[in-house]
């Protein structure tokens, strides 16, 4: 007997193998991204037209939708002068008479007398008698894809590529039978399905494409939705365990001087979750596995002190660190903050006149000298270059390190694994922390970063100042109300961002947005106000230039686009002013509104939009609701779905064809336990070959080293 057929030998097999599929439609299918046989097979349908309820004819009632069968007794054609022709049918099924009336379909008619047929319609009245306007009609000797007395599979079709529902039933008709005989083969072994409550996988393709009943099609979803799911956390645990067993990391030294001697100079209390963190970062850096670890902090949370506290774990023990950050202008800012935060602290250096010298910062970023470039890299060979701070120049040629024992990466989303794979090839197996203000909901942390450890910030620090969330609509009477907010804030000494539309996938086209509203400002609402402008198109001297000045309180109001979203720190600004607020995501105006509050004084966010869509309306209530930023994830999550949370972090990870979160939450559970256990007591996947290749097919080049016994 042939064995069961695998998602692999269907993933090798093109469409055109089904008898069904032409070259016309094998090309229109291809333009949905329907290519091969396991493409087809996980084209799921979208939902089902329920035709089951089967009834006597003599039992039907007006304006039920019903399949009743019968034969036909009667047949014949009209022909009206100025209309389409009308084929009219009398059906009996024993208990009485069913008139079906079909416009414009006239070969109906080829349909004879005594023929038995099943039909689905809706029963209405005329003159008197209950009849059925085109229905759906099979002829029950000779139908071999029914449409009627079932539950019918409604597929995504596309209208751009000339592909119908009934088109793909059609195909995906042939296909079931055409597995009917080998079957499926099954990754989960019987006990694992029955402990889950899983059907096995032949059942499951089966019913998710012909159920027999609603609920058969609600069990084949959920034991399809678990595989989709345990693929993913598969192929994660077993990253994050080849890392660690193929790679012995640095044993630093947590005992040392430096550390405790930063955190007792900072001129304010740790909060408890910055306490937390430092603790498990410390006890990760001190074991000889590499760190791998997630840092999931607030805006404004003190991730850069808990970031800094674990530099100076790595340079107590004669290690170097390095702080990369996604912009110029954040790099340029955390070195500021460091350099600020570090004044005084002194590691020993034998050899020098006092035995000691400062803990040496250097930034590198794009913009760095030739010159500067130079003295960088003698620095870091010569080792007085403690901590370098920069963008990606630091992954790049020419930066090397002399002994390079931690990596920070801040805004991780920005990055990819490879970029983070090269920081690391930098050093001997560096310890590796990830920092992100974009907080992820925890399901979603689990597919998308299920190979780093986590590790979370979510109370703010003392003495921030509440921020008052309204959303203006467009109403003139309104809007002026909020410009005489900013005057009288800025009369008050304080500062303001105006933040401009966000003009999708075009830069120039947002940064000449920017420069029009900065020149319309300047002429009307904010006339005699010192204003300044930043956008992505401004060469990196200029942006930095105008940030300074910002800084420096030499700029009222900084008109801006969302280059201003991460991570820039002027704790004297309080007013926020979002133009068109309907078009940001609901983590970006978060990242945006993270921009005030950082001070004293009390702040304001004021979201200008007229929403047109629920979900426009649904995203700015929730800002309006809520200053936390994970339970803003959750509800991003619930408004967008994961495929947009997940990005394009890495191929395979926003391949949800059923899962949705946050639904399926308690499946992701579920997979991950199950995930851990099978790799617990089979590492290389070796007794689970099938899960193997299907782990393999879904993250490609991800996956080579994972499966190593």
């Amino acid at each position: 007997m042939a064995p069961r057929l695998t998602l692999r030998e269907l993933r090798d097999k093109s469409i055109s193998e089904l008898r069904t599929v032409g070259p016309s439609l094998g090309e229109r299918l291809g333009a949905m991204g329907i290519d091969t046989v396991l493409d087809l097979l996980e084209h799921y349908p979208r939902r089902y037209h329920d035709r089951t309820n089967t009834t006597e004819i003599a039992a039907l009632a007006v304006d039920e939708q019903a399949t009743v069968a019968g034969a036909v007794k009667k047949v014949s054609v009209r022909r009206p002068r100025k209309g389409r022709p009308i084929v009219e049918m009398e059906v009996y099924d024993g208990t009485s008479y069913l008139k079906l009336t079909f416009f414009n379909q006239e070969y109906r008619a080829r349909i004879g007398e005594g023929t038995e047929v099943s039909v689905f319609g809706k029963v209405d009245l005329y003159r008197g008698r209950r009849q059925m306007v085109n229905p759906a009609i099979d002829v029950l000797d000779t139908v071999a894809e029914p449409t009627t007395g079932v539950l019918l599979p409604v597929y995504p079709q596309s209208g751009k590529a000339g592909v119908n529902s009934w088109e793909i039933r059609k195909v995906a008709a042939e296909l079931l039978k055409r597995t009917e005989q080998r079957g499926f083969a099954d990754p989960l072994d019987d006990d694992l399905r029955r402990a889950q409550h899983l059907v096995d996988r032949t059942t499951a393709y089966t019913n998710i494409h012909r159920p027999e009943t609603i609920a058969d099609a609600a069990t084949a979803r959920a034991r399809l939705t678990f595989d989709e799911f345990l693929r993913m956390q598969v192929g994660l645990i077993a990253r994050k365990r080849a890392l660690e067993r193929d790679r012995s990391g640095i044993e630093h030294r947590i005992d040392g001087a430096l550390s405790p001697a930063f955190l007792a100079g900072l001129p304010f209390p740790l909060t408890g979750d910055q306490e937390r963190v430092i603790a498990e970062i410390m006890a990760d850096m001190g074991a000889a596995a590499p760190m791998h670890r997630l840092l999931q902090g607030e805006v404004g949370s003190g991730k850069t002190v808990v970031a800094l506290t674990a530099l100076l774990v790595a340079v107590q023990g004669g290690h170097q660190g390095a702080f990369m950050a996604p912009t110029e202008v954040l790099a340029e800012q955390h070195e500021l903050t460091m350099r600020t935060l570090l004044e005084g602290l002194r590691v020993p250096e034998e050899g020098s006149l006092l035995g000691e010298r400062p803990v040496g910062v250097a930034l590198l970023t794009n913009r760095t000298s030739a010159a500067e470039r130079r003295r960088i890299a003698e620095g870091l060979r010569g080792g007085q270059i403690d901590i370098l701070v920069g963008t990606h120049a630091l992954i790049y040629e020419g930066v090397e390190f002399v002994n390079l024992g931690l990596v920070v990466i801040d805004e991780q989303h920005r990055f990819g694994v490879e970029q983070r794979d090269l920081l690391r090839g930098k050093g001997n197996e560096p310890d590796v922390l990830v920092m992100t203000a974009t907080p992820i909901p925890r399901t979603a942390a689990m597919l998308i970063y299920g190979d780093l450890d986590k590790s979370e910030l979510r109370t703010l620090p003392a003495g921030r100042s509440p921020i008052t969330t309204e959303v203006v609509g467009p109403s003139a009477l309104e809007r002026v109300a909020v410009y005489e907010r900013l005057r009288h804030e800025v009369a008050a000494g304080r500062q303001a961002y105006v933040v401009c539309p966000l003009v999708e996938g075009s830069t120039k086209l947002e940064a000449k947005a920017a420069t029009e509203e900065y020149d319309r400002l300047g002429r009307e609402e904010l006339a005699g106000l010192r204003l300044g402008l930043l956008h992505g198109q401004m060469p990196s001297a200029d942006k930095e230039a105008v940030m300074r000045s910002f800084r420096a309180g030499e700029i009222d109001a900084l008109v801006a686009t969302t280059v201003i979203e991460v991570g820039v720190d002027v704790p004297n600004a309080t007013v926020m002013i979002v133009e068109d607020a309907d078009r940001f995501g609901l983590l970006q105006l978060h990242q945006l509104r993270g921009r005030i509050g950082r001070g004293e004084h009390r702040s304001w966010c004021y979201l200008l939009a007229d929403p047109s869509t629920a979900e426009g309306r649904a995203r700015l209530e929730a800002m309006r609701a809520s200053t936390d930023g994970f339970e803003l994830a959750e509800r991003d999550l619930e408004i967008r779905g994961a495929g947009e949370v997940f990005g394009e972090r890495q191929s395979g990870f926003s391949d949800l064809k059923l899962g949705r979160l946050p639904r399926d939450e308690p499946v992701v559970i579920a997979a991950r336990a199950v995930a851990e256990a099978l790799l617990e007591n089979d590492p290389g996947l070796e007794r689970h070959e099938q899960l193997r290749e299907e782990v393999e097919d879904l993250l490609g080049d991800a996956v080579e080293f994972l499966f190593k016994s």
